[in-house]
C-alpha cells in the first residue's frame, strides 16, 4: 500500500530475502531478469546501495517494506530502476534527474524522494557554469533546492525529450544513449529487506 503522509512505514521482516545485494545495479540486474524470466520479483536483501541509504538500512536485514519501481523506455527497450535514472552532459550544463530514493551516492540530490508514495521525483537542471559550482556544494545536504534553473515535478508517469541524444545510467549502469524518455512508476512492486 502506498504510503500516505504522517503514516508509518517499514515492518519487522518476517520472511528472509531470495537474493541479497549490494549495490543498486546488483538489485536491478537481479529484477531484470526476473521481468525477463516472466517471473515474480523476487524479496530482494539490501545491503548497500542509494536505495538501502535511503531506507536506513545498515545491513541488518531485519525490516522491510513495500517499494515503487521504476520503468523507462529508451529506444524501444524497457530498463527498470530501483534507486533512479541519470541523463546528463559531461559537464552538467543539462541533467534530467529521476529519483525514486533520495540518495545519489554521496547527494541528497532527491530531499523529497520516497521509494513508496507512488511518485518519481523528477528534475530537470539548465545551469550556467557559476550556478554547477553553487548547486553542487549543495547537493550534499540537499539544499540546492528550490533553484530557478532546475524545474522539479513529482509524477507517476512522465515523457522526457533531452535537448540531444544523452547517456542514460539506470542504478549507476549506462543502458545506452537516448533522446526521447518515456518513464513511469509501478507502486509497491518490490518488497526488500534492509
Amino acid at each position: 500500500m502506498t504510503i500516505r503522509k504522517g503514516s508509518g512505514y517499514g515492518e519487522p521482516a518476517t520472511d528472509r530475502p531470495d537474493i541479497v545485494v549490494g549495490t543498486d545495479a546488483e538489485a536491478r540486474r537481479a529484477l531484470e531478469q526476473a521481468r525477463l524470466e516472466s517471473r515474480p520479483f523476487p524479496i530482494l536483501g539490501l545491503t548497500g546501495g542509494d536505495l538501502c541509504h535511503t531506507l536506513g538500512g545498515e545491513g541488518g536485514l531485519d525490516v522491510a517494506f513495500p517499494v515503487d519501481l521504476g520503468e523507462v523506455l529508451v529506444d524501444g527497450r524497457l530498463h527498470l530502476f530501483a534507486a533512479h535514472l541519470v541523463a546528463r552532459t559531461r559537464t552538467w550544463s543539462y541533467a534530467f534527474v529521476a529519483m525514486n530514493a533520495q540518495w545519489l551516492g554521496g547527494w541528497n540530490a532527491g530531499p523529497r524522494a520516497h521509494p513508496g508514495d507512488g511518485l518519481l521525483d523528477t528534475y530537470e537542471a539548465r545551469l550556467p557554469p557559476a550556478e554547477r559550482l553553487k548547486v553542487r556544494a549543495r547537493l550534499h545536504h540537499g539544499a540546492h533546492l528550490p533553484h530557478p534553473a532546475i524545474r522539479e515535478r513529482r509524477t507517476a508517469a512522465i515523457q522526457v525529450e533531452l535537448p540531444r541524444p544523452l547517456p542514460i545510467v539506470v542504478d549507476g549502469e549506462s543502458v545506452g544513449q537516448a533522446r526521447h524518455l518515456s518513464l513511469r512508476l509501478r507502486p509497491d512492486a518490490v518488497r526488500v529487506i534492509v
